[in-house]
């Protein structure tokens, strides 16, 4: 039964040439969120991403926001802005980034009621002037 739904789906030639999913900072040209350190973490993480200087042509500075959110899609928190003049230790909603460049967020692992969450599997949502990238990451207790 195995080898009948290989040969219906195109055999394993037809299996290895599927083009895996397109991240959504691919379609969003001019910033990347990258994989949080640790992952998984306990209690706290960081939270790198880019700013290309694409963002900046048209003069005005990147509104950016950065959203822990849990499986289920639930606003849980929002992560502390690091190196940021506008921001500096604030939360990471609708801040304005200067210039381009690698950037951080902190996050001690607390929700928005400074309760340490469960463990689990937690979604961060980068915000760039109104455009998304999604990824995981994993808090081990």
């Amino acid at each position: 039964m195995c080898v009948l739904l290989l040969l219906a789906s195109g055999g394993a030639a037809g299996l290895s040439a599927q083009k895996p999913p397109v991240r959504e900072n691919e379609r969003n040209a001019g910033f990347k969120l990258e994989q949080n350190y640790p992952n998984p973490f306990n209690p706290e993480t960081r939270i790198p991403f880019v700013l290309d200087e694409i963002l900046f042509d048209d003069g005005e500075p990147p509104t950016v926001s950065i959203r822990i959110l849990n499986i289920l899609g639930q606003f849980v928190a929002s992560p502390v802005a690091l190196s940021v003049p506008s921001g500096e230790g604030l939360p990471l909603l609708q801040v304005e980034y200067p210039i381009p460049g690698r950037y951080e967020a902190y996050w001690d692992g607390r929700d928005r009621n400074g309760n340490l969450v469960a463990s689990g599997v937690y979604l961060v949502k980068l915000i760039v002037d109104g455009k998304e990238d999604l990824m995981k990451m994993f808090v081990t207790k």
